[in-house]
């Protein structure tokens, strides 16, 4: 397995532009990886960058997002071991669409928002192509990528503002990020490349969900470690808000309002970790849900609600808990990450010595026979 571990990372997760920014702390969360490790879960796994990080190490990676452009990059970059986009499908999906006429959402709604009509009219066109790609990898692929590449396109990669038409005509701006105003396609068939590179397989059966948590967990057995990544509460926990657009976009919402100035979706789905009257609650649902998984690393951010000591508390009722902290020395956009603000990871160990992992299962097994 050394040797394979090795032979992963040579492949490269492709750099996101995400306000969790986990891909900053790959290297820090490592460290407190166990030994042993068979199966791992990405609970909240928003960019995917820590369940890459599972697949290069050689883990069968199960991930999981409730927001469906996330689960994307999983299905595309975790799920998929093999599939990439061929020149072939670069025609198919740019091609006109045959149903043009039933694909106008982004053009009626976040025309002069966030693109110029054209604009619009090329993700339109783009989207209703999607489909006809033949499997789910490519179509994975195709969401992401394209997805990536709208987030390129606006300022801070997030589109909880209305500034991107405005920025996109200041000369100043446009020196700093010359992505303003490039087409989308050009920025897609730039990024095509770094994402069909990133495809590879770890010989697992790695799964990508797209579920809320408290409803997978039950659903899963014989997993080793868990890796939650929960919205920060209270910090900067709204990703539906921030990243409404590409939720938008492949959801392709026929039954929303979409409202104020941004134009986000309404109503917006449950969570149950981005408000503070349901966050608690939550929180002892899921360490109930993942007794039977003995390892835990929970990143969290000394900002958040509930605090660092009361949520050591709540965790200390199921696991032996180590908190390591890291401290932010730049902002990275987002009240969570500001300058001074502490990254935390909550190192958790079974209480009970009986825990032991898949790995270990099979070697006792093996030493009995």
């Amino acid at each position: 397995m050394l040797f394979e571990e090795y032979t992963y990372f040579n492949y490269q997760f492709p750099d996101p532009q995400y306000l969790g920014a986990k891909h900053t702390h790959l290297a820090w969360i490592k460290k407190f990886i166990p030994d042993n490790i068979r199966t791992a879960i990405d609970a909240f796994a928003g960019s995917q960058s820590v369940a890459f990080l599972f697949k290069q190490m050689g883990f069968q990676t199960i991930t999981n997002d409730f927001l469906n452009f996330n689960n994307q990059i999983g299905l595309a970059l975790i799920e998929n071991n093999g599939t990439t986009l061929t020149e072939k499908d670069i025609k198919l999906l740019f091609q006109p669409a045959k149903n043009k006429n039933k694909f106008q959402l982004m053009e009626n709604t976040f025309t002069g928002v966030f693109f110029e009509k054209s604009e619009a009219e090329f993700l339109d066109n783009f989207r209703a192509n999607i489909p006809l790609l033949n499997n789910t990898g490519k179509q994975a692929l195709a969401y992401t990528i394209i997805n990536r590449s709208m987030t390129r396109k606006v300022t801070m990669g997030h589109f909880g503002h209305t500034q991107a038409l405005r920025y996109a005509s200041d000369p100043e701006r446009i020196k700093r990020n010359r992505s303003l105003i490039r087409p989308i396609k050009d920025i897609f068939e730039e990024l095509l490349p770094k994402y069909n590179n990133a495809v590879f397989d770890n010989k697992q059966e790695n799964h990508s969900y797209n579920k809320n948590i408290l409803e997978l967990l039950p659903t899963l057995e014989n997993v080793d470690l868990a890796y939650f990544d929960p919205p920060y509460c209270d910090s900067h926990a709204d990703y539906q808000s921030f990243y409404h657009l590409l939720e938008t976009f492949t959801e392709y919402w026929q039954d929303k309002q979409f409202i104020n100035g941004i134009k986000r979706y309404e109503p917006q789905r449950f969570s149950g970790f981005d408000k503070k009257r349901d966050v608690i609650n939550s929180f002892e649902r899921l360490f109930e849900f993942a007794e039977a998984i003995p390892c835990w690393l929970i990143s969290y951010n000394n900002r958040s609600y509930p605090s660092v000591e009361d949520f050591e508390k709540i965790i200390s009722k199921h696991r032996q808990v180590k908190i390591e902290t890291k401290t932010y020395q730049n902002g990275r956009g987002g009240k969570g990450s500001v300058a001074g603000s502490q990254e935390i990871l909550f190192v958790c160990t079974p209480k009970q010595k009986h825990f032991i992992t898949s790995n270990q299962k099979e070697q006792l097994v093996n030493e009995r026979f």
